[in-house]
C-alpha cells in the first residue's frame, strides 16, 4: 500500500517522496547488489554526511525527517527522503531493529588500507586493534570510543567481524563513518606492519605486570582481546608489551568496550593539547 506524503511543518522545505511499504519482510537480507541497511538516527545522519558513503534510499517517518532537518542535514539529503510509517520500515529491517523512524540502504564503505590510514604514526592518535571480538554491540561501542578519543583507525579480523551496518552501526552512533576500519587477514601480521610504521603495540591483558599508566610516550596500537578468551597467544607474543588496568579486588575484568575507553583515554592523556 502506498503511504501518503506527510506535510512538512516548515515552509520551503524540500519535498519528500512517497514510498511503498514493500509488503511483508522485503529487503531484510543484504541486497543483491551488496547494499546494506543502516538504521537509527545518528547512524543514518552520519552516513548522509559522509561523502565516502553511497546512499541508495533513505526512509523516514515525519518525526525523524523533522529531527534530521533540525540536526542540520543538507537539503539534497532531505529532498530524497521517502515518507514511511514506522511499521513499513520495520518490515524492511531485521527483527527487533530499533530504527527510530530512520533507515538508509547504502553501499558498504570502501576498504581502508593499513598503511594509508595508520601512517604517519602520531603520539596521541592511537590505533585500536580488535582480536576476535565478534559481538556487534561491543564493536559498535568500541568504534564510538575510538572516535571520541581521536583514534586513527580500528583494525579488525576480516573473517570474524560482522558487517559495519545494522546493529553494529547503530551502537556506534555514527562512528563507523568517522573512524577508518582496516580488515586484516592476520592480526599478528597487522601488528608487525604497525611496528614498522613506528607504533608501540600495547596488548591489554589482566595478567600483565605493567599498568596502562606505564604506556610509553610513543604512538600506540592498543590491542584488545575478546571477553573471556583474551588475546590469542601469537597476538600477545607479537605485542611489544602487555599492560593491565588496575581494578578493585574481587572484580575479574571489565567489558571490553569499557576497557578500551579507559585505555584510549590513557593513551591520549599525556598528549592532549594545551588549553
Amino acid at each position: 500500500m502506498t503511504q501518503k506524503t506527510q506535510p512538512r511543518a516548515k515552509k520551503n522545505a524540500p519535498a519528500r517522496k512517497r514510498a511503498k511499504s514493500g509488503g511483508p519482510r522485503q529487503g531484510r537480507a543484504k541486497a543483491a547488489d551488496g547494499a546494506v541497511w543502516l538504521y537509527g538516527r545518528h547512524a543514518v545522519a552520519a552516513a548522509l554526511a559522509n561523502p565516502a558513503r553511497k546512499i541508495k534510499r533513505v526512509l523516514a517517518t515525519k518525526n525523524a525527517a523533522d529531527w534530521l532537518e533540525q540536526a542540520g542535514a543538507e537539503e539534497a539529503a532531505l529532498a530524497r527522503l521517502e515518507d514511511m510509517k514506522p511499521d513499513a520500515i520495520d518490515r524492511l529491517l531485521p527483527d527487533g531493529a530499533v530504527h527510530q523512524g530512520l533507515a538508509a540502504l547504502a553501499e558498504e564503505l570502501p576498504r581502508a588500507r593499513l598503511k594509508e590510514v595508520c601512517a604517519p604514526a602520531e603520539a596521541g592518535r592511537p590505533v585500536l586493534v580488535l582480536d576476535q571480538i565478534t559481538d556487534p554491540q561491543n564493536i559498535g561501542a568500541l568504534f564510538r570510543s575510538a572516535a571520541a578519543f581521536g583514534a586513527k583507525a580500528v583494525i579488525v579480523q576480516e573473517r570474524r567481524t560482522p558487517p559495519l551496518s545494522g546493529a553494529l552501526a547503530k551502537a556506534a552512533a555514527g562512528a563507523v563513518e568517522v573512524v577508518p576500519c582496516v580488515q586484516a587477514v592476520n592480526i599478528a601480521r597487522a601488528l608487525e606492519a604497525l611496528k614498522d610504521l613506528g607504533y608501540h603495540c600495547a596488548g591489554l591483558a589482566g595478567e600483565a605486570d605493567a599498568y596502562i599508566a606505564d604506556f610509553p610516550p610513543a604512538p600506540l596500537a592498543l590491542v584488545m582481546g575478546a571477553e573471556g578468551a583474551g588475546l590469542r597467544q601469537l597476538v600477545a607474543a607479537t605485542c611489544d608489551k602487555l599492560y593491565r588496568i588496575p581494578i578493585a579486588p574481587g572484580i575479574e575484568s571489565l567489558n571490553v568496550s569499557n576497557a578500551a575507553a579507559i585505555s584510549l583515554y590513557e593513551a591520549r592523556r599525556a598528549h592532549r593539547p594545551e588549553k
